[in-house]
């Protein structure tokens, strides 16, 4: 009997195994699909290399997914959510944070800005309760001392875009690509303000992480310059980016315009350099939703 529980003990133990596990052949990259696929155009057209490996990319449909996929180490590089970068560091899944791809993506969206400021307070639709957009709406809403009633019955960014399109929703918070598909298809809809800044004078919220597995550090240099080209491919090329991406059925013909893009704030910062934006965005989250990163401020390990 104690053969038996120490084999079964043995067995858990190498099935929770949170290194990232390696392939031979190439690497391994998953992408959330979203804006973050935007940045990641170039290298689904022009197959990079490190150290004599192609670089593949997948795309993920929920941060969930990914979670799940990293925390089998069945990626070697991989973009997601910051706090979900976070949250995973705190339960001990080792990757490294190579940077921040995307500084934000987020904006109030309506009709009109009557009314904002009076007693009878407008509905502001928003969804992920607890998740990164719900956060930075609460945050800027109390920055601004701006007055809404928040509603949390849709449950995705689409479906408040249907709301609105239908003239059922009259204010919300939208992030691309449904911004612009709102915007292009009703020309009452406008934006009312930018949910990405922190204050005036910042380029935005460090809002999404790109990881990589300790097996990669000793290539670190050349992950940063590709991702450095992959970024400015998507801003300086934005139809070529948009063309591959609908190639590759990432995004729907006609759902993205160079519009679009410039609203993603994409713009590659390295962690050493982005650290203290980091820091920052986190301790908000912090001070909003700690349960998101795991119930503390990752430690400096984080970043190295």
């Amino acid at each position: 009997m104690t053969f038996f529980r120490c084999l079964c003990l043995l067995l858990i133990l190498c099935c929770c195994n949170s290194k990232p596990k390696t392939d031979g052949g190439t690497i391994r990259v998953s992408v959330l699909r979203g804006p973050s696929a935007i940045a990641f155009a170039h290298w689904m057209e022009e197959t990079p290399v490190v150290d004599d490996k192609p670089l593949s990319v997948r795309i993920i449909d929920s941060p969930d997914l990914m979670q799940a996929a990293l925390i089998k180490g069945e990626a070697d590089i991989a973009v997601l959510p910051m706090i979900s970068a976070a949250n995973l560091h705190n339960k001990g899944i080792r990757y490294h944070l190579a940077g921040c791809p995307i500084w934000g993506t987020l904006y109030l969206v309506g009709r009109n800005d009557k009314g904002i400021s009076g007693e009878n307070k407008p509905v502001l639709h928003i969804f992920g309760a607890g998740t990164t957009p719900d956060i930075l709406t609460r945050h800027y809403l109390r920055q601004h001392n701006t007055g809404y009633t928040l509603n949390y019955s849709f449950t995705t960014a689409q479906e408040i875009m249907q709301g609105l399109l239908a003239g059922k929703v009259d204010h919300a918070v939208l992030g691309e690509p449904f911004l612009s598909i709102a915007l292009r298809k009703d020309s009452t809809l406008q934006i009312l303000a930018d949910l990405n800044r922190p204050d005036s004078v910042s380029s935005g919220f460090a809002q999404t992480a790109i990881l990589y597995a300790p097996a990669l550090k000793k290539s670190q240099k050349a992950i940063d310059s590709l991702l450095h080209l992959s970024c400015r491919f998507a801003v300086e090329q934005p139809e070529q980016a948009i063309r591959i991406l609908e190639k590759e059925k990432i995004f729907a013909s006609g759902m993205l315009t160079p519009e679009s893009i410039e609203r993603c704030k994409i713009d590659y910062r390295t962690a050493s350099k982005a650290q203290e934006n980091i820091l920052r965005f986190l301790q908000l989250i912090g001070q909003y939703e700690p349960k998101a990163l795991g119930g503390k401020i990752p430690d400096e390990k984080f970043y190295k």
